[in-house]
């Protein structure tokens, strides 16, 4: 599983190094951690036009764990 801290970051940095992530890992599941709605929505959108799986866990206030497990194929 591969972690990708993006706390601290405005969009579209927390899209652009999970695209990235995504590019250069196509098998492995991400671990997204986020500290904005804006950018959890993001992330996840991004997500879902590439047919991950997404898995939301609230860890307080507007801190988010997003996992995402990629398409079977």
């Amino acid at each position: 599983m591969i972690e990708i801290d993006v706390r601290g970051f405005s969009c579209p940095i927390p899209v652009v190094k999970t695209q990235k992530a995504m590019r250069d890992n196509p098998k492995d599941m991400l671990t997204v951690l986020v500290e904005t709605e804006v950018s959890k929505e993001n992330v996840s959108r991004l997500a879902q036009s590439r047919k991950y799986s997404i898995e939301e866990k609230t860890v307080s206030g507007d801190e988010y764990v997003l996992t995402l497990t990629p398409p079977q194929k």
